[in-house]
């Protein structure tokens, strides 16, 4: 194999593999290195219990950009994407089911409110206003106010432009959605409990944050922007697990030439004068490389990888201040059979969405509290599914998968360490669902748990950040990573970051790499690479 490439790729996450896959599509000479023995990061699909495939980590998908789908021609390398319908929320003697058939989920809510089922509509339309102006943010490269040129500010005045066409009250809901909490915005539209508690869930996920944290509103936007073959706000699983996403895009760097070393453990990026000019293995091998893009998190490429003497030290300064905060846990779970929750008994289309422990605004609050204090959530919020309902190849006949992700679970603990606390931690998910459905326990066959510090160890995600860093307001745009430095480059010529700790973010999206990729080949077009 040869020592020297056009580009090398450091990680071979779903961002890592795109944006090998745009430059080998350039002509590049790319090169891919993983440190594990598979492919995909935290989209990755693992047989840890024979005969059962677990999303080990990240297990649904709606954001990954259309643009690299077609592309990349990603469903001729397998793709497939199988729709996740609605979300069934579990109370003491009652439920909430909302589903992908609109006048079902209207008749559900007006089950608990007439005027909250008149109130979603409105709801919905505003929110997919608000989704529509952001959304195109997701493709664009952010402006460098601190060192404008022609392109940034045009995109600044085209943002400004299309901000001021906007009628009066969606600025002003924009501008909301920006500074308050999940909660505060879902008051000014409902009255149910539940309701507005499982809503307000997709504003906490992946961060430090409670339902009613300032900031949790754009969360809440974030993961409301997504599409399935053009489906608006749809959500669905990867045919095979969230690993066939990061294979097809695998397949499709494979096909453009790109070559891929996974148990390649990269020990340096190599800096001369300035300049990235390949990396250095674990083991000693060093292979040259005039372009190197890092698929890892800010605090992995800027503090482990690179020394600190080729960097400014406030641009150092400021990636150590980048805040993970690692919040989230999975449990998967290998079943004998199916869940049957007491409030609506049987094995009933409501398994076939996301099942969410949400049951009150209070229930959350509490879960965030224990958190916030160095603690699990000993009644957390958890996201379930079970793919197996839609997939059967994730699964032997009969027989079924539970992802389950898990919020709280602090990456730092006041008592104790992850190690000690691991099973018990997943003691409190199954007591969870156990309390709404009891016959759990007896149809468990396997369970793996993941810690935060899982995540961090096994998949180099910095404090177990799902994200490569919060979401949070501040580190988000042309504040993510640092300040003049969110267009992908760092201080360093030839090195870019090109996965979620850079613009737009976390997610299986894809966008990251797609974007690092295209201004790495303006830059080496332009000679300023």
């Amino acid at each position: 194999m040869p020592q020297r490439y056009d580009a090398i790729v450091v990680g071979g996450g779903h961002n890592g593999l795109t944006a090998a896959a745009y430059l080998a599509r350039a002509g590049r000479q790319v090169l891919v290195l993983e440190r594990r023995h598979v492919l995909g990061g935290a989209a990755v699909t693992e047989e840890l219990f024979p005969g059962f495939k677990y999303s080990v980590c990240s297990y649904v998908v709606s954001l990954l950009r259309p643009e690299i789908i077609r592309d990349l021609e990603l469903p001729r390398h397998g793709l497939e994407i199988l729709p996740l319908d609605g979300t069934f929320t579990p109370m003491d003697g009652d439920y909430l089911w909302r589903t992908n058939d609109h006048a079902h989920t209207r008749r559900e809510i007006a089950r608990h409110s007439r005027r909250d089922a008149d109130a979603y509509d409105e709801y919905g339309k505003a929110m997919a206003d608000m989704a529509r102006f952001v959304k195109p943010v997701l493709a664009m490269v952010p402006p460098d106010p601190w060192a404008p040129d022609w392109d940034a500010v045009k995109s600044q005045a085209q943002m400004a432009k299309r901000f001021m066409a906007l009628p009066r009250a969606d600025q002003h809901n924009l501008l909301q959605l920006m500074t308050t909490s999940a909660v505060d915005l879902l008051d000014r539209w409902f009255e149910t409990d539940v309701l507005k508690a499982t809503m307000s869930a997709s504003g906490i996920i992946g961060t430090f944050l409670g339902v009613r944290s300032p900031g949790s509103a754009y969360v809440l936007l974030h993961h409301y922007m997504g599409e399935i073959d053009g489906a608006f706000r749809s959500w669905g699983f990867a045919k095979g697990g969230t690993g066939a996403i990061s294979n097809a895009i695998a397949a499709a760097a494979r096909e453009a030439g790109v070559a891929i070393r996974t148990e390649a453990s990269v020990a340096a990026i190599k800096v001369k004068q300035g300049r990235a000019t390949g990396v250095a293995l674990v083991g000693g091998d060093e292979i040259d490389a005039p372009l190197v893009l890092s698929g890892l998190d800010p605090r992995r490429t800027f503090v482990s990888l690179v020394e600190a003497s080729a960097l400014p030290a406030d641009f150092l300064a400021e990636v150590k201040r980048f805040k993970f905060r690692g919040s989230s846990g999975k449990v998967n779970i290998a079943l004998d059979a199916l869940p049957e929750f007491t409030c609506l008994p049987g094995a009933g289309s409501h398994l076939r969405g996301a099942l969410s422990i949400s049951p009150s605004v209070d229930y959350m609050e509490r879960a965030y509290d224990e958190a916030k204090y160095g603690d699990y959530s000993k009644r957390p919020y958890i996201d379930m599914v079970i793919p197996s309902l839609t997939d059967p190849t994730v699964a032997p006949p009969g027989k079924h998968v539970l992802s389950c992700f898990v919020q709280y679970a602090p990456y730092k603990l006041r008592e104790g360490t992850w190690d000690q606390k691991k099973e018990a931690f997943g003691d409190a998910v199954v007591d969870t669902i156990a309390q709404y459905a009891p016959n759990i326990r007896d149809i468990i066959l396997h369970r793996q748990v993941v810690t935060p510090l899982d995540l961090e160890r096994d998949f180099g995600l910095s404090e177990g950040n799902i994200f490569h860093g919060e979401l949070s307001l501040e580190q988000l745009f042309l504040l993510r990573p640092v300040a003049g430095f969110a267009r992908f480059r760092t201080p360093v010529r030839g090195l870019y970051l090109c996965a979620s700790g850079a613009h737009p973010g976390g997610g299986i999206m894809g966008a990251p790499g797609r974007l690092a990729a295209l201004e790495a080949i303006k830059d080496q077009a332009r000679g300023r690479a």
